[in-house]
């Protein structure tokens, strides 16, 4: 019998029932990591870690959990927050490999036939933290614009703006590829 999430937090919660929060771990965890590693770079271990950091987390405060959000809401914020604060901590060192590698792909991508793909990443390289944040949460993993406010911890209307403008300077870089596109 599947149970919903407020069933399995009750268990959790009530009866200590560990299998039921193995049931949250499973139903969550691949969706949590490929969030993760958006927001990690691409780095699969670092997103690993914050996975199993937030579920560590997630476990320990849920008889805190007020039920004011779905879950993954919760969860998703819990990670975030984690990523957030690996970030703020080793910011420094983030940030050379940020350019090393931005170096790197230059090199390789004037050697290479560019697709869209690879034009996509480039054009959300081109966006704000927090407007390839609110565009991976609402258009990639389908969050709400009021569930991507609650995980980022911004007003509502910022959310919106973030991925309105997002919207607006994707389409203007990605021009020149539909144009393309159109014409080939």
């Amino acid at each position: 019998m599947d149970l919903n999430d407020e069933d399995l937090i009750r268990r959790v919660v009530e009866d200590g029932d560990q299998r039921a929060y193995a049931q949250l771990v499973r139903r969550y965890q691949s969706q949590l990591r490929f969030s993760l590693r958006q927001l990690c770079n691409g780095d699969q271990g670092l997103a690993d870690d914050m996975a199993q950091e937030a579920f560590i987390k997630a476990y320990k405060a849920l008889p805190a959990f007020r039920g004011d959000a779905r879950f993954s809401t919760w969860l998703y914020r819990i990670a975030y927050n984690l990523v957030m604060s690996h970030k703020r901590k080793n910011a420094p060192d983030v940030d050379q490999e940020a350019v090393d590698r931005a170096q790197a792909q230059e090199s390789v991508e004037e050697a290479q036939q560019l697709g869209m793909a690879r034009d996509l990443n480039s054009a959300m390289g081109e966006l704000s933290d927090a407007q390839r944040q609110a565009v991976h949460l609402c258009m990639q993993r389908g969050f709400s614009h009021e569930e991507a406010a609650t995980i980022m911890k911004l007003p509502l209307g910022t959310v919106k703006s973030h991925v309105n403008r997002a919207r607006a300077k994707l389409q203007s870089l990605l021009q020149p590829w539909r144009e393309e596109v159109a014409s080939g």
